[in-house]
């Protein structure tokens, strides 16, 4: 949602057609660009690597239970 925003308030920059526009709407669209970009691998694309990163875990064998500690208890 914040890249989003930030994305929005480069709008105006970017469609501006004063002075020095001709500076500024490469400028903003660049960064509009990277802030989505970066946005859409931060929440789709990393989340589909980390699996492929994971340790893979071992099956244990059949869980034994634990010796009762307190004979009394029986």
């Amino acid at each position: 949602m914040t890249g989003l925003v930030a994305a929005l308030g480069f709008i105006p920059m970017a469609v501006a057609s004063s002075m020095g526009a001709e500076v500024q709407k490469p400028l903003a669209s660049v960064v509009i660009g990277g802030i989505l970009s970066s946005t859409l691998l931060t929440l789709v694309v990393l989340p589909v690597l980390y699996p492929w990163f994971e340790p893979k875990e071992e099956p244990d064998a059949a869980p034994v239970a634990a010796p009762n500690a307190n004979p009394s208890d029986a």
